[in-house]
């Protein structure tokens, strides 16, 4: 997913560059929350895209948060349940 999220940000970018039509930031902001934050951290710092929007910046911080939570949530006695069932599908 961070690869995924990661080519979104480099088209965005080419995009904005030569004025095409860009990834909406909703979208941006989807692939994040969906796991791929990290590959959107990375873009954001190597191709210094969508680093100074501080709006934008405030909404990818909420989901790295909750990707932090829910990767706790499986971590913890309370999530393991739903680690079993991912172990029992992947069987």
């Amino acid at each position: 997913m961070s690869a995924l999220t990661f080519c979104f940000y480099f088209i965005d970018k080419e995009a904005a560059q030569n004025g095409r039509q860009r990834t909406p930031e909703r979208r941006l902001h989807l692939l994040a929350l969906a796991g791929g934050w990290p590959g959107a951290l990375y873009a954001q710092q190597l191709l210094r895209h969508k680093s100074s929007k501080e709006s934008f910046r405030a909404v990818f911080r909420v989901t790295v948060g909750f990707n932090l939570a829910g990767l706790g949530y499986l971590a913890s006695d309370y999530g393991g349940w739903l680690v079993e069932i991912f172990r029992q599908l992947m069987r």
